[in-house]
């Protein structure tokens, strides 16, 4: 793969940043129930990413777009009403395509996001994942967020927990 490039979405890209998204989640058809697939689906193609305040993030491979996440800004309404707004800044429906994967997208994506947060002086970013994205929740552990339990959520009532996370970084880092 050629050297990842992590940049801006250019709005001609939004509805290729959410097709990409749905084609990354597929993989959790199978373990899903299909009420909880279909709410994480809905969630992942909406358009919540795209309003203003919203940094939409690409990761490119030469032409292709390999990755993309979303950061949300502090108190935003980034999950539809789920949990309470945020003081922080809160990463959101990171996505890296399968041929991607084990090349360092998600941590080029994950970092990109960190250092807007201290550009903008705050001194730590959140995100949720879904209790069933192992990888994901590795990768999170391994770059040193910690959980918060007092702010999962169950979107679909099915038993299946969103879990918290955030990352506590100095302002002088």
């Amino acid at each position: 793969m050629e050297k990842i490039v992590v940049r801006d979405a250019e709005k001609a890209m939004y509805p290729s940043i959410r097709e990409q998204r749905i084609n990354a989640y597929r993989e959790y058809i199978e373990v899903l129930p299909a009420d909880h697939w279909n709410a994480l689906k809905k969630s992942i193609s909406s358009t919540i990413a795209e309003q203003e305040e919203v940094e939409l993030i690409v990761a490119l491979s030469g032409e292709k777009m390999v990755g993309s996440v979303a950061l949300f800004p502090t108190k935003t309404n980034a999950y539809e009403g789920n949990i309470e707004e945020l003081d922080y800044p809160e990463i959101r429906m990171l996505a890296v395509a399968s041929d991607a994967r084990g090349q360092g997208v998600a941590s080029a994506l994950i970092s990109e996001c960190i250092k807007r947060t201290k550009v903008k002086r705050f001194n730590r970013i959140g995100l949720h994942t879904g209790e069933f994205m192992k990888n994901a929740i590795d990768l999170y552990e391994k770059m040193g967020f910690q959980r918060l339990p007092q702010y999962d959520f169950i979107p679909a009532n099915d038993g299946i927990i969103v879990r918290a996370y955030q990352l506590k970084f100095s302002e002088h880092e």
